[in-house]
């Protein structure tokens, strides 16, 4: 058994106790070991220091899953128990204290392409996607908590909010939904930064039309994003991967959503194998398939014997942790690497095909 099966093992056993959906799917396939919460070197300072909050920013009140937050006053220690929030902060110039490792296992949880943001040293890690660490997370004494790429449970939430203020998962969403746009606007008012997230989100936007331009290739073409988890898991339109691909132009398939339902994926059936028929498909963490990926039937379909296949790793390869984070900092990163690889693979021409299959 690999170690990373083994950490899936591990956590899914967690959840099961916890009730919660598995969150080493709405990561990716498999999270590995959270890293010790040591702080590591500092990091070289930022030519420009961040600006200040917005005046009269402050108080602000953020509505969530479970009611709603007041921050009195411009927060000094922030925690990050989502998943994917240091993105944000870093962006807008604040380095948090604390962060929860989802995989990768990058000193403070911060992966290559938001390193150059840090501000001091890098953060602690104060747990994983399994469990909150609530003792870890009161040692650093925070003035804000912020859980919103999360799957947060109301004892959690309440039991944060003994600690600090704590903004959960917004309830429009479902839990590891928020879009990185919505993501990166609540960072910004949990910060008195509104109008600096917003300008970044504006910027990200404009690089993805302008990506969507330049491809008119994807326009209206079917893409889905899988990975070999408990046979296939698919990742559906309440899923920031599904919505990556939508922003792009690219569609997901007809009976997409009736398999995820109101979660951000879901397990395929082998009779449904057909699903996984589109004009390109991004494996997740292939190499983790249990006998032939996709199963018997998946060989013979066109998607397959086309090379229309893009084949990433979400645990030796950034630009595969990238496709799961989709964050405003991993986005340029993710356009850069990955479109390429589309471009190649929805060509159909098994000679120009994007990647070798694992």
């Amino acid at each position: 058994m690999t170690q990373r099966l083994f950490a899936l093992l591990v956590l899914l056993v967690v959840l099961a106790a916890c009730g919660g959906a598995p969150a080493a799917v709405a990561p990716t396939s498999a999270p590995a070991a959270a890293p010790t919460a040591v702080p590591t070197e500092p990091a070289a300072a930022p030519t420009e220091p961040a600006a200040a909050p917005e005046a009269d920013a402050f108080p602000v009140t953020i509505a969530h899953k479970y009611g709603s937050t007041t921050i009195e006053a411009p927060p000094e220690r922030i925690v990050t128990v989502g998943l994917t929030e240091q993105d944000a902060l870093l962006a807008l110039g604040i380095t948090p204290v604390g962060t929860t490792e989802w995989f990768g296992g990058y000193p403070g949880a911060i992966w290559p392409w938001a390193q150059d943001k840090l501000s001091g040293e890098a953060p602690v890690v104060v747990g994983d996607a399994s469990a909150v660490n609530f003792e870890q997370i009161a040692a650093l004494k925070p003035d804000l908590i912020l859980a919103l790429y999360s799957g947060l449970t109301k004892e959690q939430y309440d039991l944060l909010s003994q600690i600090a203020p704590t903004v959960a998962q917004p309830a429009e969403y479902v839990d590891y939904g928020i879009p990185w746009q919505e993501l990166t606007r609540t960072v910004g008012l949990a910060v008195g930064k509104a109008a600096e997230a917003e300008a970044l989100v504006a910027d990200v936007e404009a690089r993805l039309e302008q990506v969507r331009a330049e491809h008119p290739e994807f326009e209206g073409a079917t893409a889905l994003v899988a990975t070999p988890y408990e046979g296939i898991w698919v990742y559906g339109p309440e899923d920031v991967r599904g919505r990556f691909l939508t922003s792009l132009g690219f569609v997901l398939p007809e009976g997409l959503a009736e398999i995820t339902g109101n979660e951000f994926g879901g397990n395929l059936s082998m009779e449904r194998v057909d699903l996984l028929d589109v004009d390109v498909i991004v494996w997740l963490d292939a190499d983790e398939a249990q006998g032939p990926l996709g199963g018997p039937v998946y060989a013979s379909l066109p998607v397959h014997t086309e090379g229309r296949e893009v084949f990433l790793d979400s645990y030796d390869d950034p630009l595969g942790g990238a496709t799961s984070f989709v964050s405003v900092l991993s986005l340029p990163f993710l356009l850069d690497g990955l479109v390429p690889q589309l471009a190649a693979a929805i060509d159909g021409d098994p000679a120009t095909a994007a990647s070798a299959a694992p």
